[in-house]
Parts: structure tokens; sequence; C-alpha cells
């Protein structure tokens, strides 16, 4: 074979070797969940007992709050991975939480509509230059609605496919919209990611009473001992570090 032939093969083969790795590479940043709680390895589940402990408080409490400090993975790795998993009812066969086996109607929350796309719409949808790179597998998402107008790029809705068939869905609030934002339907599962007003977390109680749905809160104490927090706290003090749940 002529050398240009044998080079020109060469580097065909290489080109397709490196379309196979980026699809693959593509493959997995479009369904990132799959990479959670591992069986075994340096970030096997068992590392992470007080997330194993939240997810299971799930199939007896109907709200649970992960009161944490910054940087322990609270928003991603708890708040964002178990609505994921109520979005899609794709669960994990190690999964000893609450279990949907239908479509759901959800909230995810948080402090401003601008944090909340930059937080919360990011760890679930991925950034706006490469939708589909968060927790929710890209295949699962079936529609993405934008506000109409305010904050750029801000969704407002979101369809996503439950494994049981029929659509979950899943809409974006923050408490700076006030209390009347909150009323009125009802939901299933709702997500409070940072310290909620008193009466917005009232108010959310109120939309998952009907349905026995999940309110599940994650954020760290930055007021201190607020309304909210003491209704998590027995006695009105916190739990000593071996008893933090």
């Amino acid at each position: 074979m002529p050398a240009s032939a044998s080079s020109n093969t060469s580097l065909a083969a290489k080109r397709e070797k490196l379309r196979a790795l980026s699809a693959k590479a593509r493959l997995r940043a479009e369904n990132a969940i799959a990479a959670y709680y591992p069986d075994e390895g340096p970030l096997a589940r068992v590392l992470y007992p007080r997330h194993l402990e939240f997810f299971r408080a799930g199939a007896a409490c109907r709200q649970r709050l992960m009161l944490a400090a910054n940087r322990v993975g609270k928003t991603e790795g708890v708040g964002g991975y178990e609505l994921t998993l109520h979005l899609t009812g794709l669960y994990p066969h190690w999964w000893e939480g609450r279990r949907f086996t239908r479509p759901v109607r959800a909230w995810a929350c948080g402090d401003t509509t601008e944090s909340v796309r930059e937080i919360l719409q990011r760890k679930l949808l991925g950034p706006p230059e490469a939708p589909g790179a968060g927790l929710i597998p890209r295949r699962a998402i079936r529609e993405v609605a934008r506000r109409g107008s305010g904050v750029a790029d801000a969704v407002e809705r979101v369809a996503v496919a439950h494994a049981t068939g029929g659509l979950s869905w899943l809409k974006f609030k923050s408490y700076d919209q006030k209390r009347r934002a909150f009323q009125g339907t009802e939901q299933d599962v709702i997500w409070l990611d940072e310290e909620p007003p008193m009466d917005v977390y009232a108010e959310c109680l109120m939309r998952t009473m009907t349905t026995g749905g999940l309110l599940m809160l994650t954020f760290t104490p930055l007021l201190g001992l607020s309304e909210v927090v003491l209704s998590f706290l027995p006695g009105g003090k916190l739990p000593q570090a071996e008893e933090v749940a």
C-alpha cells in the first residue's frame, strides 16, 4: 500500500475514534444522574450516610429539611437528585425513599428569579448553551417553556417523560414572587432550595397536603433559629453533631 494511502487510512481511523469518544462523552453528559451514588469506588453512596438518611425518610415523612453547611452537596446531590427521580420515575435499585408510580406535578423554588436560573435551572437542565446537560436526562425532556419577559433565559416550566408513561410537569418559582404566586394548585413534590419566608413555606405545605405529596427543603441556616428552622427542631434547639440527619 502506498505511504499516502496508509497515512490517510490511519488519519480516518483516528477521526472515527475521536467521533466515538465524543459521542460517548456527550451521552454521559446527557445522562449525568446515572453516575450518582454508585455501588463502589471513591464516590460510593456508603460514604454519604446523611444524604441516604434524608432519602429514606421520604418514605414516611411528608416534609423534610436538609439543614447543612455550604458545599456539602445539598442542592445538587440531595434536592435536585431526588426531584429528578420523581419527575422521571427512574429510581435506582437501592432507593428506599418515596416512589411515585405515575407522572408528578412539581415546583423547584429559590430566592429570586435570577438565582433560580443560575442555580436550580442549571443543576436540573444544564446551561443555556448545553441544554440536557443537567440532572434531568436529555432524552426525558419533552418541552421547555421560557418566561415571556424579565430575566433572560429563565425557564418557567418543563415537561419530563415519566417511566410509566405520560408527562411530569416542573415549574420554577422564586420567593420574590411572594406568597400569592404559590397559591391555588395542588402539587406532588415541592423543593425549596434556600430558606423560604414562613408564609411561602406554609403555603407550600398546603399545596402538597391534599395530594399527600412531598415538601423538601435544603438550605444553610443563615438566618439563625428562624421560625422555619424551629418548626423542624423539637424543643427549639439544634441536635448534637452525631444526631444530625
